[in-house]
């Protein structure tokens, strides 16, 4: 055992800042995106570990909107040790691309934009994300 996360539980991790940052903004998953006729999924997934978290770590799991595309959005995680916010153990990048019903890529709703803006303290970077 080697007291520690295991590497992929941290992409789990960055899933669930997703869901509460929807959740946030007024736009809870699932049930506010199929109100909307939309969905998002993942396109790329990246993680950059800088050091392991221990068995029993409280972690604070930070997100947030680092670029908006017109049908993609470039959500940015870092996760620290909650009694040390100096330094990141872990980040992450999760591009999204807003489907319709049928999975194909559609612009995001001007409403979703809006909230998304609107819930930022640093403006989202617009255009394309890549990935």
């Amino acid at each position: 055992m080697q007291a520690v996360v295991f590497n992929g539980h941290y992409l789990t991790y960055a899933d669930v800042c997703a869901t509460e940052y929807w959740r946030a903004i007024g736009v809870p998953y699932p049930s506010g995106f199929a109100d909307l006729g939309i969905d998002a999924l993942v396109r790329k997934a990246t993680v950059e570990y800088h050091a392991a978290a221990r068995y029993d770590d409280e972690l604070l799991v930070c997100g947030r909107i680092a670029r908006l595309g017109r049908s993609s959005a470039e959500f940015a995680v870092s996760m620290f040790r909650a009694d040390d916010t100096s330094r990141s153990l872990v980040d992450a990048e999760l591009v999204y691309v807003c489907v319709d019903r049928s999975s194909a890529p559609v612009a995001w709703p001007p409403q979703m934009r809006e909230r998304m803006r609107a819930y930022e303290t640093v403006t989202p970077a617009e255009g394309h994300t890549g990935g």
